[in-house]
């Protein structure tokens, strides 16, 4: 039942991806990372759907991360990529190509890895504790702030993959403070999650995750920001899970391999399928604010609107 929900998660949130993605295209580039983008989404009915449908596979999500150790949750939750991409052939109008399908058995033999690492026998160390949290958190923030800048100073596909980067990895640390909350919850302690920075920095790091998501949507098609976005929140949600929470690591080499391999295979994936035709071909289109919005619009029979460069068209 655990894998089911994990499923349903990702499904969820593969077609949230899509659809705010294709909202966010058409917003002017000049509002990157400005709350004038958020602004402008909301009045967008297909956003505002994308949103609820992503809330809906981020709630069941953390029901799988508080449930399932982050190991083994990340990778089964990274599969929305998958159902991305069945939901883009439709918008994109292209067909599935073998890159695309082998970029998917790839994604699946990376999970199916580190299934099984985390279900095999064998010795285990645990390295992690509750006291790591500022240093992990701090270093997972300064990395995630790094990415972002790093995002404004480029354009185009560029600016969307490191913005990418920045919102996986603060939606990796939204994972493991979604576990730390279930784990209050499921103690009992409803008034410490009230009175604690667990809950608040919880709602905090979904916020920036999102705003720095949309950052990334608008800047490129989603080819250029899903899979640094994909790829990052599982690698930052094992990296805490293994420091903060004291997952276990096997030691055996034969398991250490697996799990390496997994990994790699996981992100290899990822990116395989993320870059395809298809996912590139939800490219961005002209901002609907040219175009239908009051003053912009031109009477039926009226002169054609100044070129770029007079008076009036100045400030288009």
């Amino acid at each position: 039942m655990q894998y089911v929900i994990a499923v349903i998660a990702a499904i969820l949130l593969g077609i949230g991806f899509v659809f705010q993605q294709d909202a966010a295209s058409r917003a002017p580039s000049s509002h990157f990372l400005r709350l004038r983008l958020i602004a402008e989404l909301i009045r967008q009915p297909r956003w505002l759907a994308g949103l609820v449908t992503m809330v809906a596979g981020e709630l069941l999500s953390a029901w799988v991360v508080g449930n399932v150790v982050l190991s083994l949750a990340e990778p089964l939750l990274a599969t929305n990529l998958l159902f991305a991409l069945v939901l883009a052939v439709p918008l994109s109008r292209q067909a599935l190509t073998r890159a695309e399908a082998a970029g998917a058995v790839v994604l699946m033999l990376g999970v199916a890895a580190l299934s099984l690492a985390r279900s095999a026998q064998g010795a285990q160390i645990s390295i992690g504790s509750a006291s790591y949290w500022p240093y992990a958190g701090g270093a997972a923030l300064a990395a995630a702030a790094w990415f972002a800048e790093l995002g404004r100073r480029h354009s185009g596909a560029m600016r969307a993959t490191l913005t990418g980067t920045s919102a996986g990895i603060v939606f990796g640390i939204q994972d493991a403070l979604t576990r730390k909350s279930v784990d209050l919850l499921e103690d009992g302690h409803i008034h410490a999650l009230l009175t604690t920075w667990p809950g608040y920095c919880l709602i905090a790091s979904g916020a920036v995750g999102v705003w720095l998501m949309q950052g990334a949507f608008n800047a490129a098609p989603l080819h250029a920001s899903l899979p640094a976005m994909t790829a990052g929140e599982p690698v930052v949600g094992i990296a805490l899970g293994i420091v903060v929470f004291g997952d276990s690591v096997h030691i055996s080499g034969g398991l250490i391999a697996l799990q390496l391999a997994g990994l790699a295979a996981l992100i290899i994936g990822v990116i395989m399928v993320a870059r395809s035709p298809t996912l590139s071909g939800l490219r961005v289109r002209a901002p609907a604010a040219t175009v239908g919005r009051g003053r912009d619009r031109a009477p039926a029979g009226s002169p054609a609107p100044n070129p770029p460069g007079t008076a009036d068209g100045a400030g288009e």
